[in-house]
């Protein structure tokens, strides 16, 4: 697989567009104050299905030949790529099959039920998600569509970093740095086409739940590493095993780093993000905050965009949120 161009991003936005939300883009003086920055927040919880994954799904399927839709399609995700295959088929009028970890939260896996998509349960330790979407495929004859190793989910990723430039341009701004969530990549890849692009003096970082820091260590060691663990981090949205292999090589070239948080921290910026901004976070969505608020990065004095993945979050993590210790 080759890996997007700049104007298969600009060309994702054309297919996308009226149909994904072009989301706002936030400034909050209480953010700007407590850190001595200049705080730009792109909150995708705002997106079709409470996250950033439609883009990406629907700039994918949207694209399948009469044939191919015919004959189904099947992904698996953790939650939110989940939704946004089975809200982008039931547009299109695409039968889709969605395999899901058990340990899922079960918002997201009703939310996917809620929108046609067939789910399919699996235990994250001991089954491998792909071997079981790959037999589904084969024997329907499905077209598997991956969360992140694929050019067209990239390059709909990207059209929400391609809204940023756009909208901090109107404010009359430049960006320092740009922080977005990492799981597998493909948000981060997209973002930094893109950022490379348009504003190739911004810096650019992915952010990645603590413990499940495959991309800050691959990028130090130069070669693709994997996570030990594939469960046991509140931010559910980012647990991939690794990046791609596509990915990887686009985020070596086009990331100027990475940080981790822990779950106390991501914890905190959903807090933080209900108390003084009115957004509703998920753990995994609030990663770029939390490493501002935490000070994985200095950026007093700085202009930055934050990317805010997605607000899927349960019932229960939210009240676990709120009672978090912020300092």
């Amino acid at each position: 697989m080759k890996a997007p161009l700049f104007k298969d991003i600009v060309a994702a936005a054309d297919r996308i567009a009226g149909v994904a939300i072009e989301t706002p883009l936030l400034e909050n003086p209480l953010l700007n104050e407590d850190l001595g920055a200049r705080i730009f927040l792109k909150p995708e919880n705002l997106q079709r299905v409470g996250a950033f994954k439609f883009r990406g799904a629907y700039n994918r399927l949207v694209q399948l030949t009469p044939e191919e839709r015919t004959r189904g399609v099947v992904a698996f995700s953790s939650g939110n790529h989940a939704q946004g295959v089975a809200s982008a088929a039931k547009i299109l009028g695409i039968e889709a099959t969605i395999v899901m970890p058990s340990d899922a939260p079960e918002m997201k896996v009703e939310n996917t039920r809620g929108y046609g998509a067939r789910v399919v349960l699996y235990d994250r330790a001991t089954e491998s998600r792909e071997d079981i979407a790959a037999e589904i495929a084969r024997e329907k004859g499905s077209v598997v569509v991956p969360a992140f190793e694929d050019p067209h989910i990239i390059a709909g990723q990207g059209t929400a970093a391609l809204e940023v430039i756009r909208q901090v341009g109107e404010r009359g701004a430049k960006l320092d740095a740009f922080l977005c969530p990492v799981g597998g990549g493909g948000l981060a890849s997209g973002s930094g086409i893109v950022l490379n692009e348009l504003s190739p003096e911004t810096k650019v970082y992915g952010v990645e739940p603590q413990n499940f820091d495959d991309l800050g260590r691959s990028l130090k060691s130069g070669q693709r590493e994997t996570n030990e663990k594939f469960s046991g981090s509140v931010c559910d949205a980012l647990l991939s095993p690794s990046t791609g292999d596509l990915t990887f090589s686009i985020l070596q070239q086009r990331l100027d780093g990475a940080f981790s948080v822990s779950d106390d921290e991501a914890l905190g910026a959903v807090k933080y993000a209900w108390q003084k901004l009115k957004l509703v976070l998920e753990p995994g969505g609030a990663t770029g905050l939390a490493a501002l608020l935490y000070g994985k990065l200095g950026v007093r004095g700085m202009t930055v965009a934050v990317l805010l993945s997605g607000g899927n979050v349960d019932e229960e993590t939210f009240i676990r949120a709120l009672s978090a210790d912020m300092r």
